[in-house]
This record gives C-alpha cells, sequence and structure tokens, in this order.
C-alpha cells in the first residue's frame, strides 16, 4: 500500500519535469516530508480549462496542469465525503471493474509526484510477541523507499469530483477534487544498492504492495483523457523496470503525522527497531 510519503520539490521544478502548461501559484503547497491521507496534494493531470483560467485563447483540448487535490478518493456518487480516507489506494488488480474507481481510470487519472514513500516493517521478537497475544501494537521500523538516482518518483493517481449538495454552487467548498494512489503487488528483484548485508533485499521484503511508479515514457499515456479503452489503460499498468528503486531505515519520528521535516528522510546507518531480517 502507500500509507504515507514525502513531496518536497518546488512547483516550478514539477511544471519542467512534467512539461505542465497551466499552474496556478496560489495553490502552490509547503514541501512536505511526511504527506498523509487527507492531506493536500500536487497532481499533474490533464483536462480542459474552464472558467478565469481559460481565457479567450484557450486551447479546445485537455491542457496538462499542476493541480492541488485532496488525497482520499471521494466517488462523485457518495452521499458523504467521510470515506476519503479509506479510499487512499486503489489496486491496479481491480481498479477496472471497482465501483469507486472505474469510471476515474477511464478518463481522470493522473501524477502524483513525490519524492518517495514510507512503509513499516515489524522487528521479528515483536512480531512474535503479537502472535503470542503478549503485545498489541508492536514497534515497526520505518523505510523509506526512493529512486535509486534521486529523480522525482511518480506515482500513477485517479482523480473525481464530489459535489458537496449542502452548499451553494457557487461556495468554494461546494466541490471537491480528491485522488488516490494506485498500487501494484511489490517486486521481489533485488533492491538498488542491496548489500546482503541483513536489510531488506527487496520492497517485497517491506510490504506486499507497493505504489504503481510510471516511467516518464508512460507518462503521456497515463494522462491523455481520450484514451478510455479498459485493456489499453490497463497495458499501463505493468509494474516498472526492477532496480529502480532503494530503501533506507528512517527515523522513528515519521510515525507521527505531526512530525515534518527533511530529518525524517535522513538514512540511519541500521534499524533503530530490533533485528528486522
Amino acid at each position: 500500500m502507500c500509507g504515507r510519503y514525502a513531496a518536497s520539490r518546488r512547483p516550478e521544478d514539477l511544471v519542467g519535469t512534467f512539461g505542465v502548461q497551466q499552474w496556478e501559484p496560489t495553490e502552490t503547497l509547503a514541501p512536505s516530508w511526511n504527506v498523509a491521507p487527507t492531506d493536500r496534494v500536487q497532481a499533474v493531470l490533464e483536462r480542459p480549462l474552464k472558467g478565469a483560467a481559460a481565457g479567450a485563447a484557450a486551447p479546445d483540448g485537455p491542457v496538462r496542469q499542476l493541480r492541488t487535490l485532496k488525497w482520499g478518493l471521494v466517488p462523485s456518487w457518495s452521499k458523504s465525503p467521510e470515506a476519503a480516507a479509506k479510499m487512499i489506494n486503489a489496486r491496479a488488480e481491480t481498479v477496472h471493474e471497482k465501483p469507486s474507481f472505474r469510471q476515474a481510470f477511464a478518463t481522470r487519472r493522473c501524477l502524483l509526484p513525490g519524492d518517495g514513500y514510507f512503509e513499516w516493517v515489524t522487528d521479528a521478537a515483536e512480531r512474535q510477541l503479537e502472535e503470542q497475544g503478549r503485545k498489541k501494537r508492536p514497534r515497526k521500523q520505518p523505510y523509506f523507499v526512493t529512486p535509486a538516482d534521486g529523480s522525482v518518483m511518480a506515482m500513477a493517481g485517479l482523480y473525481e469530483f464530489w459535489r458537496d449538495r449542502t452548499l451553494p454552487g457557487d461556495h468554494p467548498l461546494a466541490w471537491w477534487v480528491s485522488c488516490t494512489v494506485v498500487t501494484t503487488e511489490a517486486e521481489t528483484t533485488p533492491l538498488a544498492g542491496a548489500a546482503g548485508d541483513g536489510g531488506p533485499q527487496s520492497l517485497a521484503e517491506i510490504h506486499p504492495r507497493m505504489p504503481l511508479v510510471l516511467t516518464p515514457d508512460r507518462w503521456d499515456a497515463w494522462l491523455d483523457p481520450s484514451r478510455t479503452g479498459p485493456d489499453e489503460i490497463r497495458a499501463l499498468l505493468a509494474p516498472p523496470p526492477a532496480g529502480m528503486m532503494r530503501a533506507h531505515p528512517v527515523p522513528t519520528g515519521v510515525s507521527n503525522v505531526r512530525n515534518n521535516g527533511p530529518e525524517l528522510v535522513a538514512e540511519l546507518d541500521g534499524p533503530e527497531v530490533g533485528t528486522l531480517f
């Protein structure tokens, strides 16, 4: 799964990296090293411009935009937004058929830029205590998974619009624009830089799921809203090439959503929580 990630890139850098044509500086978000569900996040998407942003000379077709969305998808047919925190991930294997995601999968796909994502591993001794019923909440060691070459991580995402019928149409909160991260089975191939020193050797050893990270050669096709054929889109759900990601242990302070700073992604010499592997 993906339940927390870091996103510290400047909007100006994302505009250049993703070929963004439209960006509203008033929507700029501060860098975050601990993005949590229901937070506002930056997303790259393609759709026609509307309202004041369109202007007199706006192109007729979709425009690549950098937008601010809420992480936790609220389906358009939902009666309330309360389930948003449960819709932070969509499984690649079933996203085309699940009622909450299938329409967004067909026409409203986005990229969610980040530095990397966090995943937690339970210490072997504490896992044993949990299995014996002697401990209900074992301590877990967080790992930061990030592109080995330091490039931006582009997670496949979906977005959706939800109308709050309790508010008038011109109210600034009348419309919610929310998103979810598409996940896939974690790689079993060796991590970049894995040294066989007792640490995790693959992403699957950290967690059975991982965000679907799209390489630049698939960005255009994923964002193109004119691609609506299920088989054509599902072909884009293939995992990235092996060996693109590396993982390292980070301070347990990231487990508290109130903590936020570059120290949360700092690489530790070893896990803080016991012996994990």
